[in-house]
């Protein structure tokens, strides 16, 4: 069994140094050099396979091996997931559904810009974080917002900083996954943990979003649609993250959020109608015109959500911890190495388990056909559209594990944890921090994950913390740099006016992304001193 060497160079300033040569390649080819995500991570991987081999001496025929397994683990544990989850999104595109839905939330919304922005970007953007992911609730949200009156610069920061809290819980889950998979902590436990830090996170954003399009004059008598919204979402997300695992929190989360604010419309509403910037107006003529498709009867507005329900009772009965399925498991294979740090076995392995996560999200895409009925010519334009938006991102997810698997089957992960761990009890303010650089530069935060992660799990056992803390707050850093990193805005800005012109858009958006990267520390001391239990296996 290989050996792991914990400080090869016998400096443990030059060891980290070198630890952190495949990180730094990736992201100045992602951040500076502007390479494509697929091209940098293939790149990155052939850099980081050579420092295995030469300097921690991992074995070729090894280091090949937990490459592979790596490479397997993220087309079945990542890409099938993200596929499906593409699929179904087009699907409702393709059908008109989607377009539905958009039309029903803007009649729903009022004129008042405090609702629309908490009804179409907060909600609405949270169900498309659950569902796509990947930049889409940017480049989706923030057109409808244009169209209802708010300067187009401020429509795509108020759709960026609205997606910061469900982004964990984005893709159904796949940041999640991809974290439990590198650290091999409980999928459910770390769903639970992340899902205390988002709650406490939660709270923040629909204050900063009222104030954002309405100033301090919009907070007034707009303070209950912040109530609102920030417990309703937090009350489909939280029981959902803790007994359900990490597919459905943003998608409750969202759907509850919805049913919430609405409620509250029929009972209350702000005593002066806001436009953007918090003038007032009687009548919003954006707004007006935007409303004035036909109301959906009974049976269409049925039809438009019976994707959505049909999602969630498939998920929740196929992956809920009283299924069987996602245990079921055809074969493993696996490479072990000896710890640096634990002198413990440790392996890199590859589960094939064929009723994941991905294949529920197939089988709901199968019954939903039932109820869309599509053309043959409309699922052509399905895949076609899947594919093209998705090979990218499909190959990072192979090629990402594969070089994380490398990274830590070869040592140099637990290096780097070692090296990070003298800084002390420090660290806890580090790790969200690492989270926000890793997706600030990278533009995922399942690649930041499947990065640190490891490193932040095995920092945190070295000094003691509770062992899903550093993790965590790692994963909800990462949600926090969602807006100031190039991959995701390249994708928010595709619907307007700044496409090859994202440098404006994150200077816009790094203000408020700082205040909430402080706010989560905050949060991430609140845990470490005050309910550290919670963080515990």
């Amino acid at each position: 069994m290989f050996q792991q060497i914990l400080n090869p160079t016998g400096n443990l300033g030059a060891t980290v140094a070198l630890a952190l040569v495949p990180l730094v390649v990736l992201l100045l080819l992602l951040a500076v050099f502007r390479v494509t995500a697929w091209l940098s991570v293939i790149i990155a991987s052939v850099v980081t396979f050579i420092i295995a081999v030469v300097v921690w001496q991992a074995p070729v025929g090894s280091a090949l091996h937990a490459y592979a397994y790596g490479a397997a683990t993220g087309v079945w544990s990542v890409d099938w997931i993200t596929f499906w989850g593409v699929v179904i999104f087009n699907t409702l595109v393709v059908t008109g559904s989607f377009e539905k839905l958009q039309g029903w939330l803007i009649q729903q919304a009022t004129a008042d810009v405090r609702v629309q922005t908490l009804l179409l970007a907060w909600a609405f953007g949270a169900l498309l974080e659950g569902l796509v992911g990947f930049g889409y609730p940017w480049a989706l949200v923030a057109p409808i917002l244009i169209t209802l009156g708010i300067r187009d610069l401020d429509a795509i920061r108020v759709a960026a900083i609205a997606n910061n809290a469900p982004v964990s819980f984005g893709a159904l889950g796949v940041p999640i996954i991809a974290l439990s998979t590198v650290t091999g902590l409980p999928l459910l436990a770390l769903s639970a943990s992340i899902g205390k830090i988002v709650a406490l996170l939660a709270l923040l954003p629909p204050w900063v979003l009222i104030y954002l399009v309405t100033g301090r004059r919009g907070l007034r008598d707009g303070w209950p649609l912040a109530i609102v919204g920030s417990l309703a979402y937090i009350a489909g997300q939280y029981p959902t993250s803790q007994y359900l695992g990490p597919y459905l929190p943003d998608i409750i989360g969202s759907i509850v959020c919805f049913a919430a604010l609405l409620g509250l419309l029929k009972v209350w509403r702000p005593r002066t109608v806001l436009g953007f910037g918090g003038t007032p107006v009687e009548e919003n003529a954006a707004y007006s015109e935007a409303s004035r498709a036909p109301a959906l009867s009974g049976g269409e507005l049925a039809r438009t959500f019976a994707p959505f329900i049909i999602l969630l009772l498939v998920v929740v009965l196929w992956t809920g911890p009283w299924s069987p399925l996602p245990g079921v498991s055809l074969f493993s294979v696996e490479v072990q190495a000896r710890s640096a740090i634990t002198h413990e076995a440790v392996s890199s392995a590859f589960n094939f388990a064929p009723f994941v996560g991905g294949t529920a999200i197939l089988v709901s895409w199968i019954i939903m056909l039932a109820v869309l009925r599509p053309s043959a010519a409309d699922l052509r334009q399905v895949f076609s559209r899947t594919f093209s938006q998705m090979w990218g991102a499909l190959l990072v997810g192979i090629f990402i594990f594969g070089l994380a698997y490398v990274f830590i089957y070869s040592g140099m992960a637990p290096s780097l944890a070692y090296g990070f761990s003298r800084i002390g009890p420090a660290f806890i303010v580090l790790a969200p921090i690492l989270g926000w650089i890793g997706v600030a530069l990278s533009g995922s935060n399942t690649s930041t994950n499947t990065m640190f992660g490891a490193v932040q799990a095995t920092a945190g056992k070295l000094l003691g913390f509770p062992v899903l803390l550093a993790p965590s707050l790692g994963s909800v850093g990462a949600e926090v740099g969602k807006p100031v990193a190039p991959q995701t805005a390249s994708v928010g800005v595709s619907t307007s006016r700044f496409v090859r012109n994202e440098g404006e858009v994150i200077r816009h958006n790094m203000g408020w992304t700082l205040i909430l990267l402080g706010y989560l520390i905050v949060v991430g001391l609140f845990y470490y001193f005050v309910l550290p239990g919670v963080m515990r296996l």
